[in-house]
C-alpha cells in the first residue's frame, strides 16, 4: 500500500450498497468521500444516521458537473454506486441520471488529467434479457425474454432459441449477451459499456461490477421499488399473504449487502478483475416462494404465499449469477439467505417496531398501486 491512506470516492454513498461500501473502506484504513442527492423516494427523512462521521459527506447531484469536478479532486479509486433505480416509469431521468452522469464523470477525469487510479462502477444483473440455460439438445443456450403471448397463455417457461426445446436453468456466465429489457436495464449497460471502454481508452483500470439482487439491513423501504423481500414482509406483517407473480417458482440470486461491499474492496485492491464487467452474487438461485417461506418462517407470521397467475411483461424467469470469475479472483459469498433475512429483520426491529415500520411501508405501497387491498364485505380474494 502506498505511503498515504488510499482516498475514495463513493458516490451514493448514503444508499444501501454505497453506504457499507463506505463503512467497509474506513474499516480498512481508506479517507471515504461520499457524494450523494438523498433522493427523496429513497431517504425521506433526508440524510440517513448511519452515515459515518469520519466520512466527509456532499450532498450534490451527478448531473451537476461543477459539484462533480469538485468531488473528484485528489481521489484515487471512484466506487461509482449512484444510480437511479427501480422500476419507475420516467425515461429521461434514468438516461440522465444514470448514463449521462457517468459520462460526465469519466469526461472530467479525462479532461482535466486527475489522479484517478481506478473506476468501479455498479452494474446490474438487469443487463440480461433472461437467465441462461441448458437445452436437452443445444446445450448452453442465452434465450430471449419470454413474449407476452407465452405469458398471457401461462407457458412460464423458458424455451430454446434455437429449437423451442423447454430448458433448465444454469448459472449465467458474464459473456451471455446483454440488452437491457428495462429503460433502467439499458442504462446499466450503458454505464458498464461508457466506464470499460474509458478504461481502455485512457489506460485506467476499471471494473464493472454485476450486482445480483441485494439485500440486508438500511435497504429502504419506503421506496416501493426496492425487493421483494421487504415487500413479502409488509405484506405478512399485515397479515395478508405474500403474493407472487407466475408460479412462484421463478428463481433469483440474492446478495447479502456486506458481501457486495467486499466485492467492491477486493475489485479494487486486485488487478484480476480489471477491464472486465464481473457478476458478484451468492452463486446460489432460490425460488421467489422458498424466500416467502423463509421470511414467513422468520416472522412466525405462517400465511401461505398465493400465486394467481398475474406476471410482469419483460421479467426474466431465471437468473443465478455465475461467479466463477470473481472466484478466481479470491471472493467467496460469506452470507446465507435464512441468516441474512434475519440480520434485515434485527435491523428494522432496532429502528421500530417492527410492526409499524412495514405498516407505514404497506401504506406507501398502496398509494403507488402496487399492493392492493381487498373490500371489506367483498368475499373475492383479490
Amino acid at each position: 500500500m502506498s505511503a498515504h491512506r488510499k482516498r475514495a470516492l463513493v458516490t451514493g454513498g448514503a444508499g444501501l450498497i454505497g453506504s457499507h461500501v463506505a463503512d467497509l473502506l474506513q474499516r480498512e484504513g481508506w479517507t471515504v468521500r461520499i457524494l450523494d442527492n438523498l433522493e427523496p423516494q429513497t431517504h425521506r427523512k433526508g440524510k440517513p444516521a448511519w452515515i459515518s462521521s469520519d466520512a466527509e459527506f456532499i450532498e450534490g447531484d451527478l448531473r451537476d458537473r461543477a459539484t462533480m469536478t469538485s468531488v473528484l479532486q485528489d481521489i484515487d479509486v471512484v466506487f461509482h454506486q449512484a444510480a437511479y433505480g427501480g422500476y419507475m416509469p420516467e425515461i429521461a431521468k434514468y438516461v440522465e441520471v444514470n448514463s449521462f452522469g457517468t459520462a460526465q464523470m469519466l469526461e472530467i477525469i479525462r479532461e482535466q488529467k486527475l489522479p484517478v487510479k481506478k473506476f468501479i462502477v455498479a452494474s446490474s444483473q438487469a443487463v440480461y434479457s433472461e437467465g441462461a440455460a441448458t437445452c436437452p439438445k443445444h446445450g448452453l443456450v442465452f434465450p430471449d425474454v419470454r413474449q407476452i403471448e407465452q405469458l398471457q397463455a401461462g407457458d412460464w417457461s423458458v424455451h430454446c432459441p434455437v429449437c423451442g426445446a423447454i430448458t433448465k436453468s444454469t448459472p449465467t456466465p458474464e459473456r451471455a449477451p446483454v440488452g437491457g429489457e428495462t429503460v433502467y436495464g439499458l442504462t446499466k449497460v450503458d454505464q458498464e459499456k461508457l466506464v470499460l471502454l474509458w478504461g481502455k481508452q485512457i489506460g485506467i483500470p476499471a471494473v464493472a461490477l454485476r450486482y445480483s439482487c441485494t439485500y440486508g439491513p438500511r435497504q429502504s423501504i419506503f421506496n416501493p421499488y426496492t425487493g421483494v423481500i421487504a415487500i413479502f414482509c409488509t405484506r405478512l406483517l399485515n397479515n395478508l399473504p405474500p403474493v407472487l407473480y407466475e408460479d412462484g417458482e421463478q428463481t433469483r440470486d440474492f446478495s447479502f449487502v456486506e458481501d457486495i461491499a467486499r466485492a467492491n474492496l477486493l475489485a479494487a485492491e486486485s488487478d484480476k478483475l480489471d477491464g472486465l464487467p464481473v457478476n458478484v452474487g451468492s452463486g446460489r438461485g432460490v425460488s421467489i416462494r422458498e424466500v416467502a417461506e423463509q421470511i414467513s418462517d422468520a416472522l412466525g407470521i405462517r400465511i401461505a404465499p398465493e400465486a394467481k397467475g398475474e406476471f410482469r411483461p419483460g421479467e426474466m424467469r431465471h437468473l443465478t449469477s455465475g461467479i466463477d470469475r470473481i472466484r478466481a479472483a479470491g471472493y467467496e459469498p460469506e452470507m446465507d439467505l435464512a441468516t441474512g433475512i434475519g440480520r434485515y429483520l434485527d435491523w428494522i426491529r432496532q429502528q421500530a417496531d417492527v410492526r409499524d415500520y412495514f405498516s407505514e411501508a404497506a401504506n406507501i405501497l398502496r398509494s403507488k398501486g402496487i399492493v392492493h387491498r381487498v373490500k371489506v364485505g367483498d368475499d373475492r380474494r383479490g
